[in-house]
Formats: C-alpha cells, sequence, structure tokens
C-alpha cells in the first residue's frame, strides 16, 4: 500500500527549509503532497494562486510531490487523500509545545492519522517565512534561503 504523507503550511512564501524538509519526507514516504492552507490568522504576503504557482515551480521535476491547495479540517483532507502521516517541522523548542497540541488535538479527531515531527537542516533551524520577507522587504539577500522562483516573486514584490 502507498504511504502518502500530507505536509500542510501556509508557506507564505515557500522556503529552503520547507524544500528541505520536502525532501527528507521523501525518504521516508511513496508520496508527499504539499497542502496549502489559507491562513485565517495571518495575513499573507501572496494570494493563494501565487503561493501554489511558487511551490509548484520550485518543486518541478519532483515526481512524487503534489501540490494542493485545502480547506477545513486538516484531518479530513489528510483522509480525504488517504494519507497516513501529517508532516511537520520544528525548529526549536518554541515550536514544541504549539505542534503538540495540533499533533494531540488530530489524533483525537482522527486516530488513524499520525503526525511526523522532523528537524529541518541545521543550515536552516533558524529559518521563518516571516524572516524571509523582513529581510526582503528591507533589500537583504535571501538567495541562500528561498528557491529562486521564490526569490523573484519577493524581489518584484517589495521593489514596487
Amino acid at each position: 500500500m502507498k504511504k502518502i504523507a500530507i505536509y500542510p503550511g501556509t508557506f507564505d512564501p515557500f522556503t529552503n527549509g520547507h524544500l528541505d524538509l520536502v525532501n527528507r519526507s521523501l525518504r521516508m514516504f511513496d508520496e508527499v503532497i504539499v497542502a496549502i492552507a489559507p491562513s485565517q490568522k495571518k495575513q499573507p504576503l501572496f494570494s493563494i494562486e501565487e503561493r501554489l504557482s511558487m511551490i509548484e515551480r520550485s518543486l518541478r521535476g519532483y515526481r512524487r510531490v503534489k501540490i494542493e491547495v485545502f480547506e477545513g479540517l486538516l484531518v479530513d483532507y489528510v483522509h480525504k487523500k488517504k494519507g497516513s502521516a501529517i508532516v511537520r517541522g520544528l525548529r526549536a523548542v518554541s515550536d514544541f509545545e504549539y505542534e503538540l497540541q495540533m499533533a494531540l488535538m488530530n489524533r483525537r479527531l482522527n486516530p488513524n492519522i499520525e503526525t511526523v515531527f522532523m528537524m529541518p537542516n541545521e543550515e536552516y533551524s533558524f529559518l521563518t517565512a516571516t524572516i524571509v520577507k523582513e529581510i526582503s522587504s528591507l533589500g537583504g539577500d535571501i538567495s541562500q534561503l528561498v528557491p529562486a522562483t521564490v526569490e523573484k516573486e519577493l524581489k518584484k514584490r517589495f521593489c514596487k
């Protein structure tokens, strides 16, 4: 049976840390679905369509990766996609409390879906989409932090 993992997030924007977790997930799962969530709490810089496009271009050539947009409960989406796991990244201890609460609630909602916590490569352990947007808005070099397609879109956004 095919092992499918769902990697959810707002991905505003998609970073090299996200890319690192996709690559690590492909070592354990047959297929990874990058599931873009519209954020009700955050004010995204990029529209859902722009995020979808940037991620598709960043992951072009990845045969075992799909990129989709989802709404509603994550566990319902995972079940619909026949997924067995949710992939979540942990950069620091500060991420753990929130992620643990979400994982436990997801388990309560659907005990057949596991949450897999992964640490990014050390070079990305400090990296957040918020930091990338701030550096880019101030004209800083983000070329080592995001895929080239994302860098291009951020430069266009902030050079206006």
